[in-house]
């Protein structure tokens, strides 16, 4: 019997494969695509943010319907630095994420579907039953890579239900006046009612390793010192997201050996921030406009578009180089802190990353926060890598 056959398969039923169906759905409904996703339900267990001016017009007006919560601004914190930010913010819950995803669309994702093998033009389940496509498009998260070289932002976030009232009107981005352990560490706060709190306790860090019962302790003693009382967890979210310090881009991809990529698994991500919806929304328009969906011409665009941004997004590795790698653990923080000195609109075009010469003057001016001879180090090449990271 013939393997099923579709235009488009994308592995992984994440945020970033998730859009690219949703668009083409919009945009191009005769194309046939397939979405497997190894768990219970497309987009996991996460929530997604993001920031007033990452998005284009066009782009925030077709992602609206995954939006559940915005706010007109946001507070950070710091031991020598607190302020409100003007700058609108937003969140997309995985719950409504596979509730539009899938609305109208049946056939269109297949949960607790595991893939064996990949190639650019099919897939093997675990089952041993094969799928072809013109093309597949992997999404299934990052893997190991020699060719990069990556510190991490990991957390774990607990939504809960208080017993009373918060009284917060807006999301706490940075609490920063935690005790730094483990690299730069703060806590996350997203209201979502008025008794609702998403808690998130956040490290940029060297290793990837979770403490998943210290964090929990974590957020019920930071929980407990807000004068909080939770009544109820209502979930648990966690995550391990790469931080880009360098690398070498061309070499990344060709290891793909043709393979088409989203998402993470295609290093598109903000460097500094790790946010991923911006990068997954912009790619989603780009292969929804191609002419052109074949296997090699998906590989092409996939792999330029990352190539492009990679380039473009040189200065924000030189600064993770910076916070991680000139200064001690538990002062990391000071980085952020006096970055946060500058106006309202450079910080939305640093997490737009679409920073000016002007913009990235303003960031490095002033005596640095680290000891100069070690930012110095910091920002110079690491020889392990290719010389288009060189600083």
């Amino acid at each position: 019997m013939a393997p099923e056959r579709f235009d488009l398969v994308l592995a992984g039923g994440g945020l970033a494969n998730g859009l690219v169906a949703h668009r083409l759905a919009m945009l191009r409904p005769e194309i046939g695509v397939l979405v497997l996703e190894a768990g219970e339900a497309p987009g996991g267990n996460h929530t997604w943010s993001f920031h007033d001016g990452d998005l284009s017009p066009d782009e925030t007006a077709w992602l609206e319907p995954f939006v559940v919560h915005r706010w007109n601004d946001y507070d950070v914190r710091f031991p020598r630095r607190s302020r409100r930010i003007g700058t609108g913010y937003a969140s997309v819950t995985s719950e409504r994420f596979a509730r539009v995803l899938q609305a109208g669309r049946p056939g269109l994702v297949r949960c607790r579907t595991r893939v064996a093998a990949l190639a650019p033009d099919g897939v093997v389940l675990e089952d041993g039953t094969r799928i072809a496509a013109g093309a597949v498009l992997d999404a299934r998260g990052p893997g190991p890579s020699a060719r990069l070289l990556l510190g991490y932002q990991k957390f774990l976030g607990r939504e809960l239900l208080l017993s009373e009232p918060h009284g917060l009107v807006a999301p706490t981005v940075m609490d920063a006046t935690v005790a730094q352990d483990d690299g730069y560490r703060f806590v996350y706060t997203l209201p979502l009612d008025a008794r609702r709190l998403l808690v998130e306790d956040t490290y940029y860090a060297d290793g990837p390793g979770l403490d998943p019962a210290g964090l929990r302790r974590r957020i019920d003693a930071y929980v407990a010192a807000r004068g909080w009382r939770a009544q109820t967890v209502l979930r648990e979210e966690e995550g391990i997201l790469p931080i880009a310090l360098g690398g070498d881009i061309e070499g990344f991809w060709a290891d793909r050996r043709g393979l088409p990529a989203a998402g993470l698994a295609a290093a598109l991500f903000h460097p500094t921030t790790g946010y991923s919806l911006p990068d997954a929304v912009r790619l989603a328009d780009v292969v929804a406009g191609l002419a052109d969906l074949s296997a090699p011409a998906l590989f092409a665009a996939t792999r330029d578009h990352s190539h492009r941004l990679w380039r473009e997004r040189r200065f924000f590795r030189l600064l993770n180089r910076m916070l991680f790698l000139a200064g001690a653990s538990e002062r990391r923080y000071e980085i952020l802190q006096h970055f946060h000195r500058l106006p309202d609109d450079v910080i939305a075009r640093f997490y737009a990353a679409r920073l000016s010469f002007g913009d990235k003057a303003r960031i490095l001016a002033g005596k640095p926060p680290v000891p100069v001879g070690r930012a110095l180090r910091a920002l110079a090449f690491p020889r392990s890598l290719a010389p288009e990271d060189a600083a």
